[in-house]
């Protein structure tokens, strides 16, 4: 993940979580116990950046990998329980993720 261009790891709920110029591109799933409740962090499921249609697309083709929830409907990250996605899979949604938040004219340096 430190291999991307300007990734910058942080901290959030003792878990890090991983950012380019101060945009969010993965972080620790919080969800909360009751529907008032303080969130938590839930172990072994990550939130990744990515368009809402790929979002969509991914929940549909593998719900073992991929999960969301009321707080995530609608917006442009998906859940992902780590125990169940390949390390290529993950490293390929994160390169997206990556994509999508970082300044076009970085990636652009990046790619080629």
């Amino acid at each position: 993940m430190l291999a991307l261009p300007e990734v910058e790891a942080g901290e959030a709920e003792d878990s890090l979580t991983f950012s380019v110029r101060g945009k969010g591109l993965s972080w620790p799933y919080l969800a909360r116990a009751t529907p008032r409740g303080r969130r938590a962090p839930v172990p072994g499921v990550l939130a990744v950046r990515c368009r809402l249609e790929r979002k969509e697309l991914l929940l549909e083709a593998a719900p073992e990998v991929f999960l969301d929830d009321d707080h995530y409907r609608g917006y442009p990250a998906v859940l992902v329980r780590l125990e169940a996605i390949g390390t290529a899979e993950l490293s390929d949604l994160l390169q997206d993720a990556w994509r999508l938040v970082a300044p076009k004219s970085l990636v652009k340096r990046a790619e080629g």
